[in-house]
């Protein structure tokens, strides 16, 4: 008889192999690329002279990787709420395979996670636009 997988073990999985690859990604680009490169501006802050919704992405995820949480939270709350969820989740469910689901289990895939996700993501775009042409206030 084959047992079926949940979808919180799919995600545990794809989330080992998505670490794993973002860990040879990430020292592709740091080591190879970006000592070659430098990276583009955003087109729609260039063009329209406001910011988009992912402005400040890439800057946020640097800055938690250097350890910098607040400075983190201020280019971009997208990224420590996609960190924080994303390793509680890993360390859940790893925890509750080592100990055979005797005494932890893992998190639950719930629904309200990816609208609290497109909801920090719009009062961001939002508030940084309103604080860029109101009060002159750059990212």
């Amino acid at each position: 008889m084959k047992s079926e997988r949940s979808l919180e073990d799919n995600l545990f999985y794809l989330g080992c192999i998505f670490l794993g690859g973002a860990i040879v990604a990430g020292a592709l680009f740091y080591y190879v690329l970006l000592p070659h490169i430098s990276l583009p501006p955003c087109i729609m802050y260039t063009f329209f002279g406001l910011y988009c919704p992912g402005c400040g992405g890439t800057r946020a995820l640097i800055s938690l990787l250097h350890g910098h949480i607040l400075l983190s939270l201020w280019y971009h709350p997208l990224v420590l709420y996609a960190a924080v969820l994303y390793g509680a989740f890993m360390l859940s469910h790893a925890a509750a395979r080592l100990t055979h689901f005797r005494y932890f289990r893992g998190l639950r895939f719930h629904n309200w996670y990816l609208y609290a996700a497109i909801g920090i993501l719009g009062v961001n775009c939002v508030l940084r636009n309103v604080l860029l042409l109101c009060m002159n206030i750059r990212l």
